[in-house]
């Protein structure tokens, strides 16, 4: 068995102007929200009893997942955001 290590991941994307900017946040955002929203919905299937017992197993799994995902995404956001304040 392997023990997971965080890490840090460095990315450089060129930026052409603040439209682009403000674009690309905007589409983190909107994928944020969606994630969000996935989190919300399969979380409140769980807790309503919908499925059979493997079911709301595999939901635990998928809100566990949407809702790293979602993490990553906001991590992302903070990310670009401090890069920006720092750039001006």
């Amino acid at each position: 068995m392997t023990t997971e290590q965080a890490r840090r991941l460095r990315l450089e994307i060129e930026v052409a102007s603040d439209h682009e900017l403000r674009a690309l946040r905007g589409a983190l955002l909107a994928a944020r929200a969606t994630e969000l929203s996935e989190v919300q919905r399969r979380a409140q299937r769980h807790s309503l009893g919908y499925g059979t017992e493997s079911q709301r197993e595999s939901m635990t799994a998928e809100v566990d997942h949407a809702r790293r995902r979602w993490e990553m995404l906001d991590r992302l956001l903070a990310a670009i955001d401090e890069a920006t304040r720092a750039a001006e």
